[in-house]
C-alpha cells in the first residue's frame, strides 16, 4: 500500500498542474499535509498510510493544532484536508470520505488594514523626498502607485513584465495592466494617471538597474534590483515598509494595506461594489462586502467626534 506521503505528492501535482492553484495555496497545503503525516508517523512510529486516517484522528489533530495557531489557519488546515481527501475519494482510495464529517471553526473576519488620504497621499510622496538614488526613486514611486492606484497584490506586482502593460499613445485615459492572479487567472486592470507618470518616469531609468559588472539586465521583468534581475517579493515589501515609516511613523504599511486602502477609498467615493470586486479580482463579492465594514466603523467615528448628540 502506497504511503500517505507519496498519495499527498501525488494530490499536491494534481493541485499544481490540474486545479492550477497558486503557489501561495500549493505551499501552504503542503505543510498543513505535512503537518498530519508527521502527527500519525509519532502516534504509530512508521510511515503513515491512508488507512491509518479517519474521523477519530483528524479531530485529534485539529485539536492538537488549535491550542498552537488561530482559527483562521485551522480553517485553511480543514480545508486543504477536505480538499485532498474529495480527490482521494474521486479516485477511489477511500469509501468514506472522513474530512467530510468535521466540524468548520468559527473564524471572524478580522477587518481590512488601511490610510487614510491624508496619509496615502504622504506615502505616495514618500520617495521624492528619501535620499536614495533616482533609479531607486523613481522605482519605489512606481511600486506605491501600482500597489495603491491599481489596486494589484504584492505577487501580481512582483510578477509584471513589460509586455503586461497597454499603453494609449493619446495619453493615460486608456491605459490598463495586464495581471496574473490568484489561481493563474488573469484580470484587466486600469492604470490611473499618476501611475502611468510613474511608469514613464520609471522606464527612463530602467537600463541604469543593469548588473555593475556583467551589465546584464533582466530582458522582460518590470521591477528591478541592483543586479538588473526582477525584484524579490521581500525587497518589494521593505520598499514598502520603509516608505510607510517614513509618511506614517509606523512600520505595519505593509503592500496588502495599500490594495485594502484602494478599495476602501474607492467606496468612500462612491464606487460600485461589483467595479471593486472586478479591479481587485475577488472571486467572491463577500470579500469585497469587507470594506463597507470598514466606511461605516469609520464613519462612525467621525461621526462620534464630530455630531454634537454624539457628543451629548
Amino acid at each position: 500500500m502506497a504511503s500517505l506521503r507519496a498519495l499527498l505528492a501525488e494530490f499536491q501535482a494534481h493541485l499544481a498542474h490540474e486545479r492550477r492553484v497558486s503557489r501561495h495555496t500549493q505551499a501552504a497545503y503542503a505543510r498543513d499535509l505535512e503537518q498530519l503525516a508527521a502527527h500519525l508517523q509519532k502516534l504509530s512510529g512508521a510511515e503513515p498510510t491512508l488507512a491509518q486516517v479517519n474521523k477519530l484522528t483528524l479531530r485529534r489533530w485539529l485539536a492538537e493544532r488549535a491550542q498552537q495557531v488561530k482559527p483562521v489557519t485551522l480553517a485553511r488546515q480543514l480545508s486543504a484536508l477536505r480538499t485532498a481527501f474529495d480527490y482521494f475519494e474521486r479516485r477511489g482510495l477511500i469509501a468514506n470520505n472522513p474530512a467530510q464529517l468535521l466540524a468548520s471553526p468559527k473564524a471572524r473576519r478580522r477587518l481590512p488594514d488601511f490610510l487614510g488620504v491624508d496619509a496615502a497621499r504622504e506615502l505616495m510622496e514618500a520617495p521624492s523626498a528619501a535620499a536614495r538614488p533616482e533609479r531607486e526613486v523613481l522605482r519605489d514611486t512606481l511600486i506605491l502607485e501600482l500597489l495603491y492606484g491599481a489596486g494589484v497584490r504584492l505577487s501580481e506586482l512582483q510578477g509584471l513584465s513589460l509586455g503586461d502593460f497597454q499603453l494609449d499613445a493619446r495619453g493615460p485615459q486608456d491605459d490598463s495592466v495586464r495581471v496574473l492572479g490568484k489561481g493563474n487567472k488573469e484580470r484587466v486592470v486600469p492604470l490611473g494617471r499618476a501611475a502611468r507618470r510613474a511608469l514613464d518616469a520609471y522606464l527612463t531609468v530602467r537600463a541604469a538597474f543593469a548588473h555593475p559588472k556583467t551589465g546584464a539586465l533582466h530582458p522582460t521583468a518590470l521591477l528591478l534590483n541592483r543586479f538588473g534581475q526582477r525584484l524579490g517579493v521581500r525587497s518589494v515589501q521593505h520598499v514598502v515598509q520603509r516608505y510607510g515609516a517614513l509618511a506614517t511613523g509606523q512600520a505595519r504599511v505593509h503592500p496588502h494595506t495599500l490594495r485594502h486602502t484602494c478599495a476602501t477609498h474607492m467606496l468612500e467615493g462612491g464606487a460600485d461594489l461589483r467595479a471593486i470586486q472586478e479591479l481587485l479580482g475577488h472571486a467572491s463579492l463577500a470579500t469585497t462586502q469587507r470594506y463597507t465594514h470598514v466606511s461605516i466603523e469609520q464613519l462612525l467615528k467621525v461621526y462620534d467626534g464630530a455630531h454634537p448628540l454624539a457628543r451629548s
